[in-house]
């Protein structure tokens, strides 16, 4: 056998090696296009970290995996996309956690008053056992969960007068999101809590048909409520945080390897978005002040009396959620709280 025909096997055996070995490894990542819905606008930190979501998804699928960003509730409101992912006919979506207590009732222990005081105890919170244990009652309802991003300290806004103590609230005619930890929440101060959707929210302040909303900073300067709104008190009442979401029927016909595509940058994501979400935070207050809000601080003493006004409400929802999740809630905010 000549020298050349010897080559010619050889290079031919070669390249049949590398299509046996590289074809189906490259075959577990797909050409895939995945829309990902979304309530806030792009230069909110939920946006940037999608943003950082969608350059970690390309790099690490060679470009097949591209991630399509619907913003300012384009794909409907956070209730709609969640009955779109469950159906199959949207891939992902990162609504707050407030929006699934009609899926998960016991996501409601999340929204629970005044259970952590920083960002560090909510990230202990959420990246623990606990948060574990409500991703896992996702998938039974047509979703998986990823983890959680930052969306904030919630604090209150109003046309009134500014909120020093809890008793400032009385009579405040205030939007809360659709859930009954926040009405009863407000009601504990006298407030008139007014469930009402996000997208219905600056027409509503705009029309006085409310006095106030709460909502993070950055969500309060990103959707321009100082136009409408004289006063911020910072309250930190509620720590909210956003949850990304995956359609199951999407997920489950993903390969293991497209699986942990996405949950590795949902990982870096995170890391990424918490640091900006936390750092625009506090650049939004000053650029609030800027935009002619009164911002004020409530003191220890009356923060103090507002935790305690609202101790009742945990024991109420607490009876009516899953025991075994409860008694772990409990057992995480002690370790939280000691870290």
């Amino acid at each position: 056998m000549s020298t050349h025909r010897k080559s010619a096997i050889w290079l031919v055996a070669i390249a049949t090696t590398l299509v046996v070995a590289c074809g189906p490894a490259s075959a577990q990542v797909q050409e895939r296009t995945i829309r990902w819905g979304h309530l806030n606008n792009t230069d909110h930190p939920v946006s940037k970290g999608v943003q950082k979501f969608t350059e970690l998804v390309a790099a690490k699928s060679g470009g097949k995996m591209k991630v399509r960003e619907y913003p300012a509730n384009q794909l409907g409101s956070e209730m709609q996309q969640q009955s779109a992912l469950r159906a199959g006919t949207q891939e992902m979506q990162s609504p707050a956690t407030t929006s699934l207590v009609g899926i998960v009732k016991d996501y409601g222990l999340i929204d629970f008053p005044f259970i952590v005081s920083t960002p560090k105890q909510a990230d202990a919170l959420l990246d623990g056992p606990l948060g574990s244990a409500l991703l896992a009652k996702l998938p039974e309802k047509g979703l998986i969960g990823l983890g959680y991003w930052d969306l904030g300290f919630r604090n209150v806004t109003n046309s009134r007068r500014p909120i020093t103590k809890g008793e400032d609230l009385d009579g405040i005619k205030i939007r809360v999101i659709p859930n009954p930890v926040y009405l009863e929440t407000f009601k504990a101060f006298n407030a008139n809590p007014v469930p009402m959707s996000f997208s219905e929210l600056y027409t509503a302040l705009e029309t006085r048909t409310v006095d106030g909303q709460e909502n993070p900073f950055s969500v309060i300067l990103s959707n321009k409520f100082y136009e409408v709104q004289k006063y911020l008190s910072v309250t930190n009442h509620t720590y909210s945080t956003n949850i990304i979401l995956v359609s199951k029927i999407f997920w489950d016909k993903l390969s293991k390897d497209e699986q942990k595509i996405l949950q590795d940058a949902a990982n870096e994501a995170r890391d990424y978005q918490r640091k900006v979400s936390r750092e625009q935070a506090t650049a939004a207050i000053e650029e609030l002040k800027s935009k002619g809000m009164e911002v004020n601080a409530i003191a220890p003493a009356e923060l103090a009396k507002m935790r305690d006004k609202t101790k009742p409400i945990a024991a109420k929802f607490s009876a009516d959620y899953d025991q075994d999740i409860v008694k772990l809630f409990n057992s995480e905010l002690e370790r939280v709280h000691k870290d």
